[in-house]
């Protein structure tokens, strides 16, 4: 079953939104640790699912399909942010 096509913009949208909140961030003093920096993002990811969650259309098996589609596409997208800031704590 395919989403509904108000879902896949949905999951558009909030990518495209995390996505602009992830390259706002400057890494500079204090450094924080590269675990805290990951249950920054995992947080920030949890504030965007809650956020989206009461738009989400359908059934509520397509209601979680799309709410773990959109978690996954952040989690993505967070992937090469950390790696960045791994990067960036190295460099200090």
């Amino acid at each position: 079953m395919a989403l509904l096509q108000a879902n896949k913009d949905l999951i558009s949208k909030g990518m495209k939104e995390f996505n602009v909140l992830l390259n706002q961030q400057v890494f500079t003093e204090p450094l924080i640790s590269e675990e805290a920096m990951v249950t920054v993002v995992n947080d920030w990811v949890n504030l965007y699912i809650n956020y989206y969650k009461p738009q989400v259309t359908g059934e509520p098996q397509e209601q979680d399909r799309t709410l773990q589609e959109l978690r996954q596409e952040l989690n993505n997208l967070s992937a090469p942010f950390l790696d960045k800031y791994r990067a960036f704590l190295k460099s200090q």
